[in-house]
């Protein structure tokens, strides 16, 4: 099973959104602590309709916890950033991996990046700065996931 996991999210809709992906697609879902707003809050049930009831979700305190946990199930953890070295076409998906998703206002700070296997990027036009998170999360599982099956 794949996972996406979610650094210190910043918007509910965007994190509702996410969630709905991720049941609709099978995939388990890591919130790492802590996020900005309340996870119980109304754009995030608005975002993720009745879909929360149908995904896996796990609540990590800390980016510490977070890790542990990681390293106990032994999950690769590929990092989503718009400093990554390698287009996320260009990477070898495997099953079990840990996409890493950064908060929306402030991306992950670098000891995250140094804690990452890998490092992916979703291409676009120069002079641009980047996508929405929830867009690049949908492109990024879509094609690990065409990569695993």
């Amino acid at each position: 099973m794949l996972h996406l996991a979610l650094y210190q999210p910043d918007i509910p809709q965007n994190t509702g959104t996410m969630l709905r992906m991720a049941a609709c697609l099978g995939v388990a879902v890591e919130i790492i602590e802590p996020a900005g707003f309340d996870v119980s809050d109304r754009h995030l049930r608005r975002s993720g309709l009745d879909y929360l009831d149908h995904v896996a979700i796990t609540r990590h305190r800390s980016w510490d916890a977070f890790q542990a946990w990681r390293q106990e199930a032994r999950l690769r953890l590929v990092l989503a950033t718009t400093a990554g070295a390698l287009p996320y076409t260009q990477h070898a998906f495997r099953d079990g991996d840990c996409l890493l998703m950064g908060r929306e206002s402030a991306g992950v700070p670098e000891i995250v990046h140094a804690a990452a296997d890998a490092r992916v990027v979703v291409p676009i036009r120069p002079g641009l700065r980047s996508l929405n998170v929830a867009v690049c999360a949908a492109m990024i599982l879509g094609e690990a996931i065409r990569q695993v099956g």
